[in-house]
């Protein structure tokens, strides 16, 4: 039985994994893309765009089908879709001499994959485990190998594409491809009701849902929304400075931004195993972790030095590999199975928005001056660690 949900947890963490490879493996080659292609910059930002708008969009829609039809019923044939898209944009980047739109075409494809897979893996992970504490220790995992694929993917990109630039499109499928295999063989996804409410019905069940525990779910989705909003915006920041300031590009720049995600990716898995079903637990670790986050934040405005900035990172990274495990427990285990689905799905959306949002708003805060993008930062780091002070109340009945 312990082999059994050992695999069934490798399968379902193969999917976060192979989705942030998907998205953030391009973005070490977007320079090459731009040249290759003989595009402007805002037309090569669009690849890395598209994916997540179109996520944003459809994310929810698909956590109400999981919720209807059943996750792996969902799940396979989104993975199999974001393969195609992938097999789309490598081959018009190798074979068309005008590929820019149909790489868009396969980019939104992947995008709607991406939309049916990752957020699935949640409630599944729900659904899965009955024991909260093994539920808190997947959630643990899949954040894990979440955080792992951000770490892994500036590096491997910029390997693949040292061989031939378009060979980032063409590895996703093979990725998507064992990710397929598993979810079919590996994992067994249990039953949903014999008969799902009919769309009304289930409408007026998620309002209700939202007015009973509105408070607090706002409050998660608000919080996660941030950290993923101070994580992708400061690693721009970085990605940036590194190159400009410091002429560091390529692998060594992979490598040296992979370190913050390494420090969230081993706080996300210390935190999974810790939290177990005590969700007191579960708020206390997400406001310390956001503490942690907004004093890290804040010792940065003062200085520009790399190492200062660099150990600041690590620090922010810590922080938020305590937070955000916490937060998926909270919203997955807090939400009854046949709602889990969507509830998680709009999180998942909220959490999109923050990784949207983050990048252009610090690139005009930059503008200004490093002691205001950071004192912004700062300011909406403290906010979070207010959200989740006052707002999340968990009770052991929650």
């Amino acid at each position: 039985m312990e082999d059994k949900k050992t695999w069934d947890l490798v399968s379902l963490a193969s999917i976060p994994l192979v989705m942030t490879l998907g998205n953030s493996m391009l973005i070490p080659v977007l320079p090459t893309i731009e040249k290759e292609l003989k595009i402007s910059s805002l037309q090569v930002s669009m690849i890395i765009t598209v994916y997540s708008v179109v996520a944003i969009i459809l994310i929810p829609i698909a956590g109400y089908l999981s919720d209807q039809y059943g996750r792996k019923k969902i799940i396979i044939p989104s993975l199999v879709l974001a393969a195609i898209g992938g097999l789309i944009s490598g081959w018009a980047s190798w074979q068309v001499e005008d590929a820019y739109g149909l790489i868009i075409i396969g980019r939104l494809l992947q995008g709607v994959g991406a939309a049916g897979a990752a957020p699935i893996v949640m409630p599944l992970v729900g659904d899965l485990f009955q024991d909260e504490s093994d539920v808190s220790n997947g959630l643990g995992v899949i954040e894990t190998s979440n955080t792992f694929g951000k770490v892994l993917s500036p590096i491997l990109g910029a390997v693949l594409a040292a061989w031939v630039w378009f060979m980032p499109f063409f590895a996703f499928p093979v990725f998507c491809l064992i990710s397929i295999l598993m979810m079919i063989f590996l994992v067994e996804s249990p039953p949903i009701s014999s008969k799902p409410p009919k769309l009304d019905e289930f409408i007026r069940a998620i309002k209700s849902t939202f007015q009973n525990e509105g408070r607090w779910l706002y409050a998660v989705f608000v919080v996660g929304c941030i950290c993923m909003f101070v994580l992708f915006g400061v690693l721009f920041y970085l990605s940036t400075m590194l190159e400009e300031q410091h002429n560091i590009d390529g692998i060594k720049k992979g490598i040296i931004l992979a370190i913050p995600l390494a420090a969230l990716c081993f706080s996300s898995f210390i935190t999974g195993k810790t939290i177990g079903q005590e969700k007191m637990k579960m708020k206390i670790i997400t406001v310390i972790g956001l503490v942690i986050l907004t004093i890290a934040n804040f010792s940065v405005a003062f200085s520009k030095d790399i190492y200062v900035l660099l150990t600041a990172m690590f620090a922010s990274g810590l922080g938020i590999g305590f937070a955000l495990p916490s937060l998926d427990a909270l919203v997955t285990e807090g939400i009854e199975k046949d709602q889990r689905g969507t509830i998680t799905s709009v999180y998942s959306s909220m959490r999109f928005v923050g990784v949207a949002l983050g990048p252009p708003i610090v690139a005009v805060l930059m503008k200004a001056s490093h002691f205001t993008l950071f004192l912004v930062i700062t300011l909406i780091s403290l906010l979070s660690v207010f959200i989740t002070f006052v707002f999340i109340k968990p009770t052991e009945d929650d």
